[in-house]
């Protein structure tokens, strides 16, 4: 893992490497209704719902049909 850091020498919007990358999976796992909020009382079981989350989109893309 590394941290990405803006160019010291930019100056306003700049696009960052790979960084939209996390911000698009969060913001899949937002749309599960137990990960939208802090329903899980042990770390174990909110490491679950990400897993069961990721599964599920999984399987929802492979099993998409492709138009022809």
């Amino acid at each position: 893992m590394a941290v990405v850091r803006r160019p010291q020498a930019a100056k306003g919007f700049t696009v960052l490497p790979r960084r939209w990358v996390v911000e698009r999976s969060f913001g899949w796992f937002g749309r599960y209704r137990r990960l939208c909020r802090d329903f899980a009382h042990t770390v174990s079981s909110s490491e679950a719902m990400v897993y069961l989350a990721s599964i599920r989109r999984t399987l929802k893309l492979v099993t998409a049909e492709k138009p022809n």
